[in-house]
């Protein structure tokens, strides 16, 4: 099977990265809350524009292995989200500060792909509750604060198995 050499050009250079572009429109008309002519247009605009201008700094598009993976790993962040925030409401309005339980804590990772490592550590930072800090110099570990947590391995065990197990099958 032959590529048309035309069409990859006109990919390369107006959607340098086609997913990252349908997100940004996405993100653009959710931030606005509506959907009119003018607000299509700009994300539109944005969509073309940011790729193009952030391609320098890109080194490569990385490469999913699994879109279903993801789409699951989407949806299990949003709930993770909605869960921690629940509880985060929960500690704020009802415990003492002083009872609360914060902790450091250092995640392994076996995650070698750095657009991995990014969305660990972002969904790690998106749940209320946690927040990584610091990724070691040799990317085989994440700084991790915990807001209350009375066994930290539980809570590394916990992002392994349910973020970084299925982070590994979507950047395989």
């Amino acid at each position: 099977m032959t590529t048309n050499p035309l069409k990859s050009t006109w990919q390369s250079r107006w959607l340098p990265h086609p997913v990252l572009s349908l997100l940004l429109v996405g993100l653009w008309l959710a931030l606005v809350s509506q959907v009119s002519g003018g607000s299509l247009v700009m994300a539109v605009l944005l969509a073309i524009a940011i790729p193009r201008l952030t391609r320098s700094i890109w080194s490569d598009v990385p490469r999913v292995g699994s879109w279903g993976h993801a789409c699951v790993y989407g949806l299990l962040v949003s709930w993770d989200v909605i869960v921690a925030n629940v509880q985060v409401a929960s500690l704020i309005l009802w415990r003492s500060p002083r009872s609360l339980r914060s902790q450091w804590i250092s995640v392994p990772l076996e995650l070698e792909s750095p657009e991995a490592i990014a969305v660990l550590a972002g969904t790690i930072t998106l749940t209320p509750g946690t927040v990584s800090c610091d990724l070691s110099a040799d990317g085989r570990s994440l700084l991790v604060h915990c807001l209350d947590t009375g066994d930290p391995e539980s809570e590394v065990l916990k992002i392994k198995q349910r973020y970084e197990s299925r982070l590994r099958r979507i950047f395989s």
